[in-house]
């Protein structure tokens, strides 16, 4: 991709000259965006799965643009962070990982901080604008506690964002008290949802959801309520840009516990954030990248006001989230019952189970019957197929390293399924394209609901596919690169 930047001159002409309510500034492309990402994106973050440890290093290493400052302390005692930036006076509160295991929008802050640290380069004149016109304060991880195991909810078992009126959680406490002390006049609630969702009426996933909550329950239009809107407008147009259609809009419905909610009761032109799922993109890794992309360009909005040219219609006009994708389909495949094969469509998700101290993708068929309502991230059309279990090999192996690739896809062809291996392999990684487990009386099969996704696909004498933990092999042309499994 090209990348044509603003020039400098212009932007510092933006600068001097962006005053009132008129828009008067040129838009920044997603090609100086996706430029800014690129330069600037933090690299010891690779991963969703990062504790508060692993963010310390990262806040300590900020320069003096950056003040920082303890707010106070999670339940179990880990200290929750906020970074001031800039000298202007619209001030702006940004806050991440509410719930601790929704850390895409945290690693987009931590590129952000990288470039707002950024000295003589072609973004000069935008770090220029952003610092003299606006007050920044970021508050990276809300919720260290639940980051530290990767869960939703605080070490109380409660979920901060219904904790906005009681204050019961000391972090739901702290990010209150920094609202009522800094009074911001637009802030960003960042979250993720679950890579389920797709916008309404598409296969496409919500790979960004937006919403501009309510106040009320009659989810009245205020102007600040608007403000939140009109930003949202300028984010899609992006974004629609870079993954047309992969934009949601979140249900509005009034949450009169919920943070988002109150921020914009209490005067805040609040944007709520969600990161869904994308193709191939399992540590989110691009979307992280969109939401660097639509904060940077939301806050030059702000600096320039240039949101003020945007329409309430077309926030409405964006397509609701909807709750239509899985993992897998497998349409029109042939299941045995009773003697009998009935036409259904089974369908798959994954996901991630923490065993220890690791996490495993583990597989379900979540619904089967007539899905097409429904959309796959993969799909196969088994038209004329027949479901089949699958066997476990005869031959027992002392270890996995046994067996390689190659041998493994001979034994899914002539239909085997699983292998067995001594006990102590258990819980051990490997790449076979098998099932592996230590114990025969626990690998399950069968088309039921709730039953692992493992089985075979055939069509007359042929073996055509088969479905390990989830994963598609095309036993036509199979791949040789498998996902790590566990032995179970």
């Amino acid at each position: 991709m090209q990348k044509h930047l603003l020039p400098l001159a212009l932007l510092i002409f933006v600068l001097v000259s962006c005053t009132g309510n008129t828009p008067n500034a040129p838009a920044l492309s997603p090609e100086q965006l996706e430029a800014a990402y690129q330069k600037y994106k933090e690299p010891s973050l690779s991963h969703r799965k990062f504790t508060h440890q692993d963010m310390l290093p990262l806040i300590e290493k900020r320069s003096e643009r950056f003040k920082k400052k303890a707010l106070g302390a999670s339940i179990q005692g880990r200290e929750i962070y906020q970074l001031a930036y800039g000298e202007g006076t619209t001030t702006v509160m940004l806050w991440s990982q509410m719930h601790g295991n929704e850390s895409t929008a945290t690693m987009a802050l931590f590129d952000l901080f990288n470039f707002l640290e950024g000295d003589n380069d072609a973004f000069v004149g935008l770090r220029t604008l952003l610092r003299e016109t606006l007050d920044l304060r970021f508050i990276p991880m809300v919720n260290p506690d639940g980051a530290e195991v990767f869960q939703r909810r605080n070490s109380l078992d409660i979920d901060l964002n219904r904790d906005a009126l009681h204050g019961t959680t000391s972090e739901a406490s702290i990010l209150k008290a920094a609202r009522e002390e800094f009074q911001p006049a637009f802030g960003f609630n960042l979250h993720d949802q679950q890579i389920y969702y797709n916008a309404k009426g598409t296969a496409k996933p919500a790979t960004i959801s937006v919403l501009a909550p309510a106040y009320n329950e009659g989810k009245d239009i205020n102007d600040v309520r608007k403000k939140s809107m009109q930003l949202i407008v300028g984010m899609n147009q992006v974004l629609q840009q870079v993954v047309p259609g992969h934009v949601g809009k979140y249900d509005d419905a009034f949450e009169p516990r919920a943070f988002g909610d109150n921020f914009q009761k209490w005067g805040t032109s609040t944007i709520l954030i969600e990161s869904g799922g994308y193709p191939n993109d399992p540590e989110k890794q691009f979307i992280r990248q969109l939401n660097f992309m639509i904060i940077l360009n939301a806050l030059y909005e702000i600096a320039t006001q240039n949101y003020h040219q945007y329409q309430v219609e077309d926030y409405f006009a964006i397509p609701d989230n909807d709750n239509k994708l899985m993992d897998l389909i497998i349409r029109k495949v042939q299941v045995a019952h009773q003697e009998h094969l009935f036409e259904v469509d089974l369908g798959i998700k994954q996901q991630e189970v923490r065993i220890d101290s690791s996490y495993r993708l583990s597989s379900s068929i979540v619904d089967k019957g007539d899905l097409s309502v429904f959309y796959g991230y993969k799909e196969i059309d088994a038209t004329g197929m027949v479901y089949e279990e699958g066997k476990i090999f005869e031959k027992a192996y002392d270890t996995v390293d046994e067996l390689n690739v190659q041998e493994a896809l001979e034994l899914l062809k002539e239909g085997y399924l699983a292998v067995r291996v001594n006990g102590e392999e258990k819980g051990r990684l490997h790449q076979l394209p098998l099932v592996v487990t230590t114990d025969e009386k626990a690998y399950r099969t069968g088309h039921e609901l709730g039953r692992p996704a493992n089985f075979l696909l055939r069509k007359d004498n042929d073996l055509l596919y088969a479905i390990i933990n989830g994963h598609v092999i095309n036993l036509k042309n199979p791949s040789l690169q498998f996902p790590l499994q566990y032995v179970f």
